[in-house]
């Protein structure tokens, strides 16, 4: 594979507002990440996943937990989270970024129900999640 830097850079966007952690709290995070990566175990990016989902949907809910405002567990847990080099070893194309979008979409849309996500933060989530995830492309298209 040929290494792939996406041309704009890191992702330049706002973080999330600190209110949707103080809303939705830990375990509604944990459950909201559990479903998301239920939504990928159905798509057709679930190779590029651990075979225990669950584990690893806990392991993005630490990170989720943190930088929606609440405790930083992934630090705790983990150390550092630098995502990008941490998703390295997985090819990441702009098509799979398309698909993991359109799974957590999915997860969004009943998600001031659910888990109690405060609606007038969704948008800027979705903004925050093109962003960042932007950045997690590292190979182009075969």
């Amino acid at each position: 594979m040929k290494p792939y830097t996406p041309p704009a850079g890191p992702p330049r966007v706002n973080p999330p507002s600190p209110e949707i952690f103080a809303q939705m709290g830990t375990a509604n995070i944990f459950h909201m990440l559990s479903d998301f990566y239920q939504e990928l175990g159905k798509s057709p990016i679930r190779p590029m996943f651990s075979p225990d989902l669950q584990k690893a949907s806990e392991r993005s809910a630490a990170f989720f937990v943190g930088l929606l405002g609440g405790p930083p567990l992934y630090h705790q847990r983990y150390g550092q989270p630098m995502m990008r080099a941490r998703h390295l070893p997985f090819p990441i194309t702009e098509s799979a970024r398309q698909e993991w979008l359109a799974c957590f979409r999915r997860v969004l849309e009943n998600a001031p129900q659910a888990y109690n996500f405060p609606a007038e933060h969704i948008a800027g989530f979705i903004e925050f999640l093109e962003g960042f995830s932007g950045w997690m492309v590292n190979a182009e298209e075969e």
